[in-house]
């Protein structure tokens, strides 16, 4: 139990809880809401890594090999609730995701490449200065790995999964880059009546 604070001069008091933070993870999660596909026009022109076979030659050369310099997709999603926690300073989040990538072919079809899952912990601050309300998010890792169960399946196809560490190096570089400036700046100071 926490007390709230009872002054009363004209005041903003936000209150989150654990439970009510999880419940919403949970309502997301189980909804199918934590998804997201990206094609290569989605993603900024100095990304360090566009999404064609051609780039992703460096992590698979047997993928540009087999597809030449195809565009692909990626489909982000959830594969386990999010697990958030309230702490007096922030609020923390652990992230479980999987990326799964596909070849689109001219006729539009789209050929599985492969499977990760990454993992990742975010941490949201709130700034309050004035009458302003703000934050910052900051990331530890991701974390990448194969996905099991997609290894026989590449094998299959003919493909080499691609290089993992180099493409999670690749990942938290990109990140860094465009990802937490781009959450810093929506996250920058608003004015609060």
């Amino acid at each position: 139990p926490m007390a709230l604070a009872t002054e009363h001069e004209p005041m903003l008091l936000l209150a989150i809880t654990e439970f009510v933070a999880n419940s919403a993870a949970f309502t997301y999660f189980a909804a199918g809401a934590l998804q997201r596909n990206i094609s290569s026009d989605m993603l900024p022109r100095r990304f360090p890594l566009q999404l064609k076979t051609k780039s992703m030659g460096l992590f698979s050369p047997q993928l540009q090999e087999r597809y030449p310099d195809h565009p692909m997709e990626l489909h982000l999603s959830a594969r386990r609730q999010p697990r958030l926690s309230c702490r007096p300073d922030a609020l923390h989040g652990a992230l479980f995701s999987s990326a799964e990538a596909f070849v689109v072919l001219p006729n539009a079809t789209r050929v599985p490449a492969f499977l990760l899952n990454i993992d990742a912990n975010v941490t949201g601050k709130p700034i309050f200065t004035r009458n302003r309300l703000g934050g910052t998010v900051s990331l530890k890792g991701p974390a990448c790995a194969a996905a099991p169960s997609a290894l026989p399946h590449a094998r299959l196809r003919g493909l080499s999964f691609p290089q993992v560490k180099r493409l999670e190096n690749l990942l938290k570089f990109a990140l860094w880059l465009f990802g937490v400036p781009w959450a810093n700046s929506e996250c920058c100071p608003h004015s609060v009546p």
